[in-house]
C-alpha cells in the first residue's frame, strides 16, 4: 500500500503522457492521489489512458511544436482545474543524425520539442504557480532529461546538445527562483536506456527497439515514474537537482 503523498489533491500536468515514461508517471501520480492532466498529440491514446485512470485524469491534446497550442493547454487547465501545481516536462525525442551531414528538420524538431517547448511550458506553469501560496503549496517543475545530458553518445550530438540544454535550464531556473525568494523547486531525472518507443523513433526503424533493449535488462518506465514520485515527495526544504538512473549493465 502506498503511503499518502504530500501533494495528494494537487494538479500535475504531464507532457508526452500518451506512452512510455509519461504514461507511467501519470499512472503513478494518480495512485499518489494527484489530479493529472495528460498532455500529448495522440488524443486517442490519452482518452484511453484517462478512462483507465479514472476521474482524476484529464486528457488534453497539445502540439508542443506550436506555442499557441501550448498556451491553450494551460488556459484549459486553469479553467478546468484551477491551475498547475506540478509540471512534468517529459515529452522529448531523438533522431539519429550526425552534426557533419545531418537533417536540419531533424535538428529543428529535437530543439523545438526537447528545449523550446519545455521552456514555454515551464514559463506558463510558473506564471500560474506565482499565486500558489494562496492554495497552500509551492510548485515543482520536474524535467525528464537523459543520461545524454552527462555524456555524448556516438552520432547523437544534437540530441545530446538538447539534453545538455535541459541540464543548463534546470540550474538556470533554480538560480532565478532563488533570487526571487520563491519556494518553487526545480528538479530533473536523467534516465539511461528505458524500454519505450524512443529507440524506434530515434533510429526510424521499429526493429531497432529489440536491438537496443534486448542486449541486457534495461529500465522500465515504472522505474522512472517511481523516481519522479520520490523527487516530488521530498520535504519543502529539500531540492533534488538531478537523479541519474542507469540499467546496472549499461556502460556509459
Amino acid at each position: 500500500m502506498r503511503l499518502p503523498h504530500p501533494l495528494a489533491g494537487r494538479v500535475a500536468l504531464v507532457t508526452g503522457a500518451s506512452s512510455g515514461i509519461g504514461a507511467a508517471i501519470a499512472r503513478c501520480l494518480c495512485e499518489d492521489g494527484l489530479r493529472v492532466v495528460l498532455a500529448a498529440r495522440r488524443l486517442d491514446r490519452l482518452l484511453a489512458l484517462a478512462e483507465e485512470l479514472g476521474p482524476d485524469a484529464h486528457a488534453m491534446q497539445v502540439d508542443l511544436r506550436d506555442e499557441a497550442s501550448i498556451l491553450t493547454l494551460f488556459e484549459q487547465t486553469r479553467a478546468r482545474l484551477g491551475g498547475v501545481d506540478v509540471l512534468i516536462n517529459n515529452a522529448g525525442l531523438g533522431r539519429r543524425t550526425t552534426l557533419s551531414d545531418g537533417s536540419t528538420e531533424a535538428w529543428r524538431e529535437m530543439l523545438e520539442v526537447n528545449v523550446l517547448a519545455l521552456t514555454i511550458c515551464t514559463r506558463e506553469a510558473i506564471r500560474d504557480i506565482r499565486d500558489m501560496r494562496a492554495r497552500g503549496v509551492d510548485g515543482h517543475v520536474l524535467h525528464i532529461s537523459s543520461m545524454s545530458a552527462h555524456r555524448v553518445p556516438h552520432a547523437s550530438g544534437m540530441y545530446s546538445a538538447t539534453k545538455y540544454a535541459v541540464r543548463s535550464l534546470t540550474e538556470g531556473l533554480r538560480q532565478e527562483l532563488y533570487e526571487q525568494g520563491s519556494g518553487i523547486r526545480v528538479s530533473s531525472v536523467s534516465p539511461g536506456f528505458v524500454e519505450t518507443e524512443f529507440a524506434a523513433v530515434y533510429h526510424g526503424d521499429p526493429s531497432a527497439a529489440e536491438r537496443t533493449y534486448g542486449q541486457y535488462k534495461v529500465l522500465e518506465p515504472q522505474d522512472i515514474s517511481e523516481a519522479a514520485s520520490w523527487v516530488l515527495a521530498q520535504p519543502a526544504h529539500c531540492q533534488v537537482h538531478d537523479v541519474l538512473i542507469r540499467p546496472t549493465r549499461q556502460e556509459r
